[in-house]
């Protein structure tokens, strides 16, 4: 299903910087939800978006089992799925779903996940966090740093943490929180993730219009996670705005070239080599936000796909990939 994209000037501004394939993947995306849906009641939001990942859902590879269960805590306890293939895994991947803090849940990115498990032969726990706006910050925060530090109690497995887009913000607020657990995360891979709350950099700028999303679009996920009084240098908001990288695990970040949030991935990796730590940072050439779900149908996304799980794989082991 395919339509005309929803605001010509993002489409003529990208229209030759773009590959085909993604134009077709971007449109899909356009038909199943529109930019303008973000007006809509969130209710509607997330109905609609969860449509939109069942159709782009694909089977889980062979051999990969799971099995859910919830995380207890003081207050509530927190859905996660666990994935498995047979034989001895290596490592834990704790990967936290993209959305926007709004959107998401533990089938909107089952198959990433289930794949990255048969790639890297790993154990992948996916945590299901509160959401905004019934659960303004620290809450999806507080329910990342839980699951870690169940998984810590309850393996003893080398942990990677990973996250997308918004699970991308709470890997590395997670990270940094945890830099001194004695069950310290051995590596962090951050996928197009949101870190900062500061709109001057490269990116923001030259892609404020961007395919899929927007200056205008991140602007209002923040505002609908942000607390009353939510300050913009809380490093659990914001974690680029930590004043210590040090002691963090290696970090691999992947953006996207043709997404607001680039910039950021940069700007983190350069502020952890800066501490005297290892960071790596992939600016992924003509792709856009969410190309992760684009894997399927366009060869940059798979081959970015591909590299990702590749890296996941590495941090996992020990063996960093640069």
């Amino acid at each position: 299903m395919t339509s005309e994209p929803a605001i010509p000037v993002r489409r003529s501004r990208y229209a030759d910087r773009l590959d085909v394939e993604l134009w077709k993947y971007i449109d899909e995306v356009n038909s199943w939800y529109p930019p303008e849906i973000v007006a809509a009641p969130i209710a509607k939001q997330r109905a609609v978006y969860n449509r939109m990942c069942a159709a782009f859902h694909q089977a889980r590879p062979e051999g990969v089992t799971t099995s859910d269960g919830l995380v207890a805590t003081a207050t509530h306890p927190i859905p996660v799925r666990h994935y498995r293939m047979a034989g001895n895994a290596a490592a834990t991947v704790v990967y936290y779903h993209g959305g926007g803090f709004v959107l998401g849940d533990l089938d909107s990115h089952d198959d990433v996940c289930a794949e990255i498990c048969a790639g890297t032969g790993f154990e992948v726990v996916s945590a299901d966090y509160r959401l905004a706006p019934e659960h303004l910050h620290p809450a999806s925060y507080d329910d990342a740093l839980a699951v870690f530090e169940w998984v810590a109690a309850t393996s003893t497995l080398p942990i990677v943490l990973c996250g997308e887009s918004a699970g991308g913000n709470l890997a590395a607020a997670v990270a940094q929180a945890t830099r001194r657990h004695e069950r310290q995360a051995v590596g962090q891979m951050l996928i197009y993730p949101g870190l900062s709350s500061d709109e001057t950099g490269r990116s923001y700028v030259e892609h404020a219009e961007a395919p899929l999303l927007s200056v205008s679009d991140i602007e209002f996920y923040r505002r609908i996670r942000s607390a009353p009084g939510q300050s913009q240098d809380d490093p659990t908001f914001s974690p680029i705005r930590d004043h210590d990288f040090s002691g963090l695990p290696p970090t691999i970040i992947v953006t996207a070239e043709c997404d607001p949030l680039s910039s950021d991935g940069e700007t983190y990796r350069d502020r952890i080599l800066a501490a005297g730590g290892h960071a790596w940072w992939r600016e992924e050439p003509r792709l856009v936000h969410s190309f992760l779900r684009a894997r399927m149908t366009v060869p940059r996304a798979a081959e970015a796909f591909r590299r990702i799980v590749a890296d996941i794989s590495a941090l996992g082991r020990g063996k960093w990939p640069y």
